[in-house]
């Protein structure tokens, strides 16, 4: 009737024109969450085929460098043939062609190690510590961290029980690697790998178990995903971990323990410090070089943006650092109004 009287050749009543301003909303846009893999790596083209052979996926289209892309729910996947480190802003790029926005996404890689131990691994990304002008050897940007995945620690703990569920511990090391490469993306990002060699990168039953961790931490069964910083309940505390070697082993035994979260993840390479015994006279007088500061400060303002209304608390692997490093470090930390954490600090 409203539109009846609305689309009269006589003039509408003046009580009724109030309506014109009521015109339905648009509807929101889906936030979608993007997995990448590729057909360059056998690591991530194991988890994602047994991921796409799981209940509810369609085809999608292609976007137009061929990169093809699959639908299940809210969730997409992305398949391109370039090294995983090489396609960057492919959350960007997928808003751009499907309208999509992306609210996180999540990378199927190969994990490599010199020791050839096998191992599935997750960890955030970034090159927060390099210059410009410093050799790009795994992609990313020079002084840049990507926002750290808030599932990244409930993922860990959901990885180690499905690893232990299907008879993959011990033979596996299921372990956080520290912040390192690209691609560069604006979305907050985890990578989940199988290592070391290509004799494990092909393990069917690796893949089951990185397949199994997406289903289940995405809930694409139904039941409700696992490391959803929004609905976290009243559990707020960020570790922000610094020093330690490339498995963050101190930082891992805090994250282990249910309820907490973890942001970025410095190792020592990551936070190149000169030594001001070394420096010349004339020098010593301007503190300690090196591009650690701008590492922390990379890392902790990508680590806040990843978790609104968050706590970080920076947590120091004391034991890595020489003294002149540690007192160095501790200052800058209380100069940037960032706090520290004792392990008690996140139980």
């Amino acid at each position: 009737m409203i539109r009846t009287l609305l689309t009269r050749a006589t003039p509408p009543s003046p009580f009724l024109s109030p309506l014109r301003f009521f015109a339905p909303s648009p509807p929101a846009l889906t936030m979608v969450t993007l997995i990448v893999a590729t057909t360059a790596d056998p690591a991530s083209v194991g988890p994602a085929a047994a991921l796409l052979s799981m209940p509810g996926w369609s085809p999608g289209p292609s976007l137009p460098d061929g990169i093809e892309s699959y639908a299940n729910g809210d969730v997409r996947m992305v398949q391109h043939g370039r090294s995983i480190v090489a396609e960057d802003d492919l959350d960007r790029r997928w808003e751009a062609f499907a309208g999509e926005p992306v609210a996180e996404t999540i990378f199927l890689s190969r994990h490599t190690a010199v020791s050839s131990r096998p191992a599935l691994t997750v960890h955030p990304i970034g090159v927060p510590h390099l210059k410009e002008g410093d050799a790009l050897v795994a992609g990313g940007r020079p002084g840049w961290a990507g926002p750290p995945n808030p599932r990244i620690g409930p993922w860990l703990r959901l990885l180690k029980k499905i690893a232990e569920r299907q008879g993959l511990v011990p033979e596996f090391e299921i372990t956080l690697e520290a912040t390192h490469h690209g691609p560069v993306v604006s979305t907050p990002t985890m990578f989940v790998e199988i290592g070391s060699t290509e004799e494990y990168w092909r393990r069917q039953d690796a893949a089951q178990a990185i397949a199994l961790l997406l289903w289940e931490g995405l809930g694409l069964g139904g039941a409700d995903g696992v490391g959803n910083w929004h609905s976290n309940g009243d559990s707020k505390k960020v570790l922000l971990g610094l020093g330690g070697g490339h498995y963050a082993p101190r930082h891992m035994d805090i994250v282990l323990k249910d309820g907490v979260w973890v942001g970025h993840l410095l190792s020592g390479y990551s936070l190149p410090m000169d030594d001001p015994s070394q420096k010349k006279e004339q020098n010593q007088g301007a503190g300690v070089g090196g591009t650690w500061k701008q590492a922390i400060k990379v890392s902790y303002e990508a680590t806040k943006s990843a978790f609104p209304g968050g706590v970080i608390l920076a947590h120091l692997d004391h034991k890595s650092f020489k003294s002149w490093q540690k007192n160095a470090i501790t200052k800058f930390l209380e100069e940037q109004n960032i706090q520290v954490g004792k392990p008690s600090d996140f139980v």
